[in-house]
């Protein structure tokens, strides 16, 4: 897909972040928007920045928790009755990790990682890969993270679940390889976000260490790797020299050195 003019493209996530710049920069191609967020301000706040770029953008909104399965299917519904069918879905609504140790985790804080994570993602390719097939046509991206290819310390939730979308998106590609839908895992990198800003001191340092690209260029890079059918994106600070690592670094080494960069 190369033209995305009067396209319908839907974003989860689209309060803050990436989410946010997906649907700027569709918008600035002319697109359709379907956006949703949990957070109902911030998806306002998204909606506003859109119109007034000037581009008379038709945008649909629906505030909800991704992980909420009937939720996803009421706004895939709402979409195909007041716009139409999708063309391009987004599954990009995350959460961030608890920051805490295997040991010290408990079960209520994997599970949510997993419910919206991982869930979520389930829940947006399932009501509306039906979309893409309607269209015969489209793109269904998945994010994951560079935490989807590496582990890193007190990251255990997040990275499971990332781990887990880049699997689940990688059996997609195998079940779509001869269709005219293109599926897409996008490895982000150090993407400066509100989704990594917790206020304890480990946080702080990883934010000023590591978070140091702009979200609109990585959605400005994933548009173009839907143009050229590229399955796997990976970008951002330090995402090539992570990929490389997660290729050919032995995991003792990985370790050693992950826990210096962090310290």
């Amino acid at each position: 897909m190369n033209n995305f003019k009067n396209k319908i493209i839907v974003i989860t996530g689209a309060g803050s972040g990436m989410g946010r710049a997906y649907a700027i920069e569709f918008a600035k191609l002319g697109a359709k928007l379907a956006l949703n967020d949990f957070d109902e301000e911030s998806l306002n706040v998204t909606k506003n920045n859109i119109l007034a770029l000037g581009k008379n953008t038709e945008i649909l909104t629906a505030a909800f928790d991704v992980s909420d399965f009937t939720e996803m299917k009421k706004f895939g519904d709402r979409l195909e009755k007041e716009m139409g069918y999708a063309h391009v879905i987004i599954n990009n609504a995350g959460i961030e990790t608890s920051g805490k140790s295997v040991k010290d985790m408990d079960s209520d804080d994997f599970n949510r990682n997993l419910k919206v994570n991982l869930n979520g993602v389930f829940n947006g390719t399932k009501v509306f890969i039906p979309h893409l097939e309607a269209n015969n046509e489209g793109a269904l991206v998945n994010i994951s993270s560079i935490f989807g290819m590496v582990g890193i310390p007190d990251c255990a939730d997040y990275c499971a679940a990332k781990f887990a979308v880049a699997g689940f998106t990688q059996s997609l590609m195998t079940e779509y390889y001869q269709s005219p839908i293109t599926i897409h895992c996008v490895h982000p990198g150090g993407i400066n976000t509100n989704i990594s800003r917790r206020g304890d001191e480990k946080a702080i340092h990883f934010h000023q260490t590591f978070l140091k690209t702009p979200p609109e260029k990585i959605a400005r890079h994933v548009i173009n790797g839907i143009r050229k059918k590229r399955q796997r994106i990976v970008y951002g600070y330090m995402s090539f020299p992570v990929w490389l690592a997660s290729k050919f670094c032995p995991l003792s080494l990985w370790s050693i050195i992950i826990n210096q960069r962090l310290s």
